[in-house]
C-alpha cells in the first residue's frame, strides 16, 4: 500500500506524517542535486513506502522484482509476512534506486550485492534502517530493508533476550580467557543479535575487549574498535591483539575454512566470539569440523555453540489467561504445578460493554507484540569433547546434549510459555517452520 494525498481531499482529514530521512548510517549525505530527476520522482514514494512499513511495526520490508509484471512488496511483522502491495516495473525501480542512494550505495551498480543504511525518524521515534541490494540478473535487484526502533533499548544482554542463567553461563565459560563462542543459525533467526548478546554478557570492566568488525558500528562501553592495517592478514591481526594484551575479541561472521582454522589456532590465547550460518548449534559444530579438517581441534577450541529461535511475544494488554488441562501439562512436559498459561485472544473475544468487538490498540489486534529468542546451547563438556573429537554427526551431538541435559529449544520454549512470554500455539507454529 502506497500513501497518496489528493489536493481535493477534505481539509479536515488528518495529513499523514511521512518519515524523515536523516542521512546514511556512515554519515554521508545523499547528493540529491546530482540525482535531481531520481529525487523528484522517487523521494516521496520511497518515504510513503517506508512510512507504511514503520507505521505497521514491520521489522523487514522486501521489494521483490517480478520482471515486466512489476514488483511485489512484502512486510514482515514479528516475523510473519504480509502483503505490502504491488509496484509497477518503473515505480519499483525508482524506489529501489532512491533508497540505495539514501543508504549511501552506488545507484549505478546492479551486478554485485551492496549493503548500507539510513538514519530515519517517524513521529519523534528514531530508526536505523539497514539496506541490502541483491542482484537478480537482467538489471533487477531485490531490495531488503531491516528497521530498528532506537527507542526500544537493546543495550544489555537482558534486553537482547539473554536470560540471567545464560549470561552467568557465558561468563563462566570465558573466565579462563580462552576459547571460541559461536552464535549460530539460519538467516533471519536472530543470530547476529545473539552474537551481540554473548558479547554484552562479557564483563567489559574486568576484561580488555576489542571489536574486529562484529559490532558493525554499534558502541559498547569499554569495548575498543581495533584499527587494523589493511595490509595485515587475519592471523597477523590476531597476533597484534595478543601483543596488546587483549582478552576478548568480537569477530565478523565466520564464512570460510581459512578463517575458521585461524580462529581455532589462536583461541588458546584469546576469547573469540563470532557467528556462523547453520541450521542449529549441532550443525554448526559439524560445519566447523569440516572447515577445520580436524575434529580434535574443534573439540579443544570451542567453548559453546548457542543457537536462537525467535518466538512472538504475547501482548500484555490483551493476552488471555486460562487454567491448563492436566493432560496438556503432561503432554507438553510443563510442570504439574503450573496454574495459569496465556494465549492470544480469539477473533471476536474482546468485547466492550455494548458487546461490540474491541481491537487492542497496543498490538493492533494481532495478539503479539515483538519477538524474543529461545535458545539451544551445546557446551564442550568432557563428554561432548569426546563425541566431537570422534567426528560425530549432528544427530550424535544432539543425543549427547540431551544425555547431559543441556539447554534445548523445546525446554527453553516451555520456560517462555510457563513465564507467560508466549503461547503453546506460537511455540508449535515456530517448531513447524522448516
Amino acid at each position: 500500500m502506497i500513501f497518496r494525498r489528493d489536493d481535493d481531499d477534505d481539509e479536515d482529514e488528518d495529513e499523514i506524517e511521512l518519515v524523515q530521512f536523516k542521512g546514511s548510517l556512515e554519515g554521508r549525505q545523499a547528493d540529491l542535486k546530482a540525482n535531481a530527476k531520481l529525487a523528484r520522482m522517487g523521494l516521496i514514494p520511497a518515504k510513503e513506502l517506508v512510512t507504511n512499513a514503520l507505521s505497521r511495526r514491520a521489522e523487514k520490508l522486501v521489494i521483490e522484482p517480478k520482471g515486466e509484471k512489476g514488483s511485489l512488496v512484502r512486510l514482515f511483522i514479528d516475523g510473519i509476512p504480509y502483503s505490502g502491495g504491488k509496484l509497477s516495473k518503473q515505480h519499483g525501480l525508482i524506489i529501489t534506486q532512491m533508497l540505495k542512494l539514501l543508504a549511501g550505495l552506488d545507484v549505478q551498480e546492479r551486478r554485485r550485492p551492496q549493503s548500507g543504511g539510513i538514519k530515519a525518524e517517524l513521529e519523534d521515534i528514531p530508526y536505523e534502517i539497514l539496506v541490502d541490494s541483491r542482484p537478480l540478473g537482467g538489471g533487477f535487484e531485490r531490495l531488503i530493508l531491516r528497521s530498528r526502533n532506537l527507542k526500544q533499548p537493546r543495550d544489555t544482554a537482558e534486553t537482547i533476550g539473554i536470560t540471567p542463567e545464560l549470561k552467568a553461563k557465558i561468563r563462566g565459560l570465558t573466565a579462563d580467557k580462552r576459547g571460541l563462542l559461536m552464535a549460530c543459525g539460519p538467516p533471519d533467526s536472530g543470530v547476529s543479535t545473539t552474537a551481540l548478546g554473548i558479547m554484552r554478557s562479557i564483563d567489559a570492566f574486568m576484561f580488555t575487549v576489542f571489536d574486529l568488525g562484529g559490532l558493525r558500528g554499534r558502541k559498547i562501553l569499554n569495548v575498543t574498535e581495533f584499527e587494523r592495517d589493511p595490509k595485515d592478514d587475519f592471523e597477523t591481526v590476531l597476533g597484534r591483539l595478543v601483543r596488546v594484551e587483549a582478552d576478548v575479541v568480537f569477530l565478523e561472521p565466520l564464512e570460510d575454512p581459512a578463517a575458521a582454522r585461524t580462529v581455532l589456532e589462536w583461541q588458546k590465547k584469546l576469547v573469540l566470539i563470532s557467528e556462523i550460518k547453520a541450521k542449529d548449534a549441532a550443525h554448526a559444530i559439524v560445519q566447523l569440523v569440516q572447515w577445520a579438517g580436524d575434529p580434535a581441534l574443534v573439540a579443544d577450541g570451542l567453548k559453546a555453540a548457542i543457537s536462537p529461535k525467535l518466538v512472538r511475544v504475547l501482548c500484555t494488554e490483551c493476552r488471555q489467561a486460562f487454567r491448563p488441562n492436566p493432560k496438556i501439562l503432561a503432554k507438553t512436559g510443563l510442570p504439574k504445578t503450573t496454574k495459569v498459561l496465556y494465549r492470544a485472544p480469539k477473533p471476536g473475544e474482546l468485547l466492550d460493554e455494548n458487546e461490540e468487538e474491541v481491537i487492542c490498540e497496543r498490538c493492533g489486534g494481532v495478539g503479539f507484540l515483538g519477538r524474543a529468542p529461545i535458545f539451544q546451547v551445546i557446551e564442550m563438556t568432557p563428554g561432548m569433547k569426546q563425541v566431537v573429537a570422534a567426528g560425530a554427526n549432528s544427530t550424535a551431538i544432539r543425543q549427547q546434549a540431551d544425555k547431559e541435559k543441556m539447554q534445548t529449544f523445546r525446554g527453553d520454549g516451555l520456560r517462555a510459555v510457563a513465564d507467560g512470554v508466549t503461547s503453546l500455539e506460537e511455540l508449535q507454529r515456530v517448531f513447524r517452520e522448516k
